[in-house]
C-alpha cells in the first residue's frame, strides 16, 4: 500500500484516466472506493460515467449485440428458463436478464408452470403406461419419477385407468365372502373347544358381536348381553359425622358467647374445635353476615384529627398513636 498521499493521488488519477473503474483502482492500490472518489475530481467522474453510457449505447447497436439479444428473446420466449438460455449461449444469467425487456420476463407463477410442463414432457409415457398396467399405482409412479400423481394421471389413457376397488391392494386379513362362509355350527364348536371370540372374529373377518350372536347364552363365557353385573352390596360403615361431638361448652353457652360478640373462631379456640363446628351449633337466624362481623370485630373508634394531633404533640410515633386509638397507621395518617 502506498504511504505517500501525493504519490497515491497521482496513481489513482492516472489509472482512472486510463479507463479503469473505481472498483478496479481501489482493488489494485489496496484502498477503499471512497478514497478513490476523493482523489478523482467530480467532473472527471461525471465525464467517465457519460462516456460509459455512450459506449453501452454504441455496443447495443452493433450487429453482434442485436443478434445476441434476438437469440436471448427467442430462446426465452420458447419456454426455456434463464439458466438454460445462459448455458446455451455461454453468457451469464445477469446478461440474459439485461437483454430482456420487463414486459418479456415471466412471473414466478408462469415460470413454475412451464417448469412442471417441461418436466412432464420429459417423462417416458410408454414406460409409465407399462408400469401402471403391471399394477403400480399413480402415487408410486409419481414418487418414482419425482412428479405429482396428477401428472402421471394425465399420461395414462382413460380406458386403462383402474377403478378404486380394482386398484386397491388386497389386505392380509381374510374377509368373509363366497369362499369363506360364517357357519354357526363351526363357530359354536370352535368356541366351545376353547378359542376366543376375538380370535374367531379375526379369522372370519367379522366383528366380535357377529361371533357373539352365534353362540348361545348358556355357553358364552363372558357377560350376558343386556344384563349389567351388579356388584355385591358393601357393608355400611358408620359415618364419622353421624355422632355429635361433645364439646367442653354447651350449645347454650356457645350461643350466649356468640350473641355477646365473640367470633366463631374465638369460641372454637376456647373449646378446642374448628370454627365450623361452632357455626353448626348456631341457628341460621342468629349468624352474622360478613358486613356485620366486620363492623363488630373491627370497630372504627370515633377518633378525630384533634385527638391524633394531641398524641403526636406528646412525641408519640404513628405506630404508637395507632396502638393508642385502636386504628391502623394508614387510618391514623388519613384522619390527621
Amino acid at each position: 500500500m502506498v504511504r505517500d498521499m501525493k504519490v497515491l493521488s497521482a496513481m489513482i488519477r492516472s489509472r482512472y484516466r486510463e479507463g479503469a473503474s473505481i472498483a478496479v483502482v481501489a482493488r489494485e492500490l489496496g484502498v477503499s472506493k471512497s478514497t478513490v472518489r476523493h482523489h478523482v475530481p467530480l467532473q472527471e467522474r461525471r465525464d467517465a460515467a457519460a462516456a460509459a453510457r455512450q459506449r453501452h449505447r454504441n455496443r447495443a447497436e452493433t450487429p453482434y449485440e442485436q443478434a445476441l439479444r434476438a437469440q436471448v428473446v427467442r430462446l426465452y420466449g420458447s419456454g426455456m428458463p434463464q439458466q438454460r438460455v445462459a448455458a446455451t449461449l455461454g453468457i451469464s444469467v445477469e446478461a440474459v436478464v439485461a437483454r430482456l425487456e420487463p414486459s418479456q420476463r415471466r412471473s414466478k407463477q408462469e415460470a413454475a408452470r412451464l417448469s412442471v410442463e417441461q418436466q412432464g414432457d420429459l417423462l417416458p409415457q410408454e414406460e409409465i403406461i407399462a408400469r401402471y398396467a403391471q399394477g403400480a399405482t399413480m402415487t408410486e409412479l409419481g414418487r418414482f419419477y419425482g412428479v405429482h400423481p396428477s401428472t402421471i394421471r394425465r399420461r395414462i389413457p382413460d380406458d386403462l385407468i383402474r377403478s378404486r376397488s380394482r386398484g386397491r391392494t388386497p389386505k392380509s386379513r381374510p374377509r368373509t365372502g363366497p369362499g369363506r362362509v360364517l357357519v354357526d355350527e363351526e363357530v359354536h364348536r370352535r368356541y366351545a373347544a376353547g378359542e376366543s371370540a376375538y380370535a374367531l372374529a379375526r379369522e372370519f373377518g367379522v366383528s366380535v358381536h357377529a361371533i357373539r350372536a352365534r353362540i348361545p347364552d348358556a355357553d358364552w363365557r363372558g357377560r350376558t348381553p343386556g344384563k349389567t353385573a351388579v356388584p355385591p352390596p358393601r357393608p355400611a360403615k358408620p359415618r364419622p359425622g353421624g355422632v355429635r361431638m361433645v364439646l367442653v361448652l354447651s350449645d347454650e353457652e356457645v350461643l350466649a358467647r356468640y350473641r355477646a360478640g365473640q367470633s366463631a373462631t374465638a369460641i372454637g379456640r376456647a373449646a378446642g374445635v374448628d370454627c365450623r363446628t361452632i357455626l353448626r351449633r348456631i341457628p341460621e337466624s342468629e349468624r352474622r353476615s360478613h358486613l356485620q362481623a366486620r363492623q363488630l370485630y373491627r370497630p372504627a373508634p370515633d377518633v378525630g384529627a384533634d385527638t391524633i394531633r394531641v398524641l403526636r404533640a406528646r412525641g408519640l410515633t404513628w405506630d404508637a398513636v395507632a396502638a393508642e386509638v385502636g386504628l391502623s397507621v394508614k387510618t391514623v395518617r388519613a384522619r390527621a
